[in-house]
């Protein structure tokens, strides 16, 4: 078969890794892919986001089985584009993409059926939101309703903080149309971690639990970002809590869509804050998270092919996935500056010594070939990813993957995994 991957990050990168490994497949696409992908697939000058060009290719090739990694062509619509013209493909449609495109959505879903989460109120008057906060006190937590590629939601440990967040996001349009309303929430204590489920609108097939790190300093500290590694599994989510999560979030959010008359098809992502014991909802992404997805497919055993069809075709019987008892780490190198701006264009020296090392992967995300060489094109370049026997020994094996790889200005967390050895 013929499958065809929308995206060009690490997440795409990992989804491509473990796609490869399936004997059913017989040709890979990515659209657009990077320089790290194309060693594993035939990389499409189509952008993520360009719907009718990316459908018009599936057609002419006679794709299979298409999957999209990014968030934005879920919102856009691209499976419902697909569907109509007879394609399959794994992912939400639009209206059920609503629940990472819109956080208002997302906290009334929860709201309506119970779901553990954070008290909040929504807002498209900036006064009545600055009001609420005076109200409220702080710490407090500010999030863009929209997508803002994981930098919208700010944590205020003061009102003022709240403020200046609320008139960032309202008036100053940081993130554009995407502030056009804000969720204020209350701020929850405690540890995160990711949980993903498979699902095809009805059933609902668990995977591995994970942990991402967001900020982007050492300690946690420092502003957000899309993510600056993360580890699997995640010891803070015990056997008992991983149950917990399954019936009190994700079975309701899954039969709560469908009630609503939008169900959900493909992965979905909780993110969680724990703390006694307890999960609440933190936000859902329609999408594999990224850079969890690199250490999950890692440890990933079964076969994913058959999975994401059956979630395609609303035909998901399988109840379990095998996964290698070692645990994954990976660790992010940004460029310098980042999640402000930076520098791009500098190469990237040691890439080849660190793919000849055993249990390591390099997933590339914002890369680029310039003039022969491989260079940095993104705010997050790569993910190297490394399987150890313990959480200790993956971490080990991460970071040595990181002293092999460098350019100008890299920046990497030096704590990556911590948490877990904590534990």
């Amino acid at each position: 078969m013929k499958v065809l991957v929308v995206g060009g990050g690490g997440r795409e990168h990992a989804l491509i890794y473990k796609i490869a490994q399936s004997s059913l497949v017989e040709q890979i696409y990515c659209a657009p892919g990077n320089p790290g992908i194309a060693e594993l697939a035939e990389c499409v000058h189509i952008g993520a986001e360009e719907i009718d060009a990316l459908c018009e290719f599936a057609q002419a090739e006679k794709i299979d089985l298409t999957v999209v990694g990014p968030e934005v062509p879920l919102t856009m619509g691209i499976v419902d584009t697909f569907q109509a013209a007879g394609l399959e493909i794994f992912g939400p449609n639009k209206a059920a993409a609503q629940i990472e495109g819109s956080k208002g959505f997302s906290k009334d879903l929860m709201a309506r059926y119970n779901i553990p989460t954070a008290a909040y109120r929504s807002f498209t008057e900036h006064t009545a939101a600055v009001a609420y906060i005076k109200e409220q006190g702080a710490p407090i937590v500010v999030k863009a309703d929209g997508l803002a590629a994981g930098k919208g939601v700010f944590v205020a440990m003061s009102e003022e903080q709240a403020i200046t967040a609320v008139d960032n996001i309202m008036l100053d349009k940081l993130f554009g149309s995407a502030g056009t309303s804000v969720v204020i929430e209350e701020f929850m204590e405690g540890e995160e971690a990711s949980f993903f489920a498979f699902t095809d609108g009805k059933n609902i097939l668990p995977l591995a639990s994970s942990q991402d790190h967001k900020r982007v300093n050492d300690d946690d500290e420092g502003p957000n970002t899309g993510g600056m590694g993360a580890y699997s599994p995640a010891p803070v989510v015990t056997a008992e809590l991983y149950g917990e999560i399954v019936e009190t979030i994700v079975k309701p959010t899954i039969a709560g869509m469908a009630a609503d008359g939008c169900p959900y098809s493909g992965i979905l992502y909780v993110g969680l804050m724990i703390k006694d014991g307890r999960p609440r909802v933190v936000e859902y992404n329609a999408r594999f998270g990224d850079p969890e997805a690199q250490p999950l497919l890692m440890r990933m055993k079964s076969d994913i092919v058959p999975v994401l069809q059956a979630c395609a075709r609303g035909e998901l019987q399988q109840d379990s996935i095998d996964w290698h008892d070692k645990s994954a780490v990976c660790v992010v190198m940004a460029s310098g500056g980042y999640p402000a701006p930076f520098e791009k264009g500098f190469p990237i020296k040691g890439l080849n010594e660190a793919a000849q090392m055993e249990d390591l992967m390099v997933f590339h995300a914002g890369t680029a070939l310039k003039e022969g060489q491989i260079v940095n094109n993104g705010g997050r370049v790569l993910g190297v990813t490394g399987l150890g026997n313990t959480v200790k020994s993956a971490i080990d094996k991460a970071y040595a993957g990181v002293d092999k790889i460098s350019w100008d200005g890299v920046h990497f967390r030096k704590d990556i995994g911590a948490r877990a050895l904590n534990r």
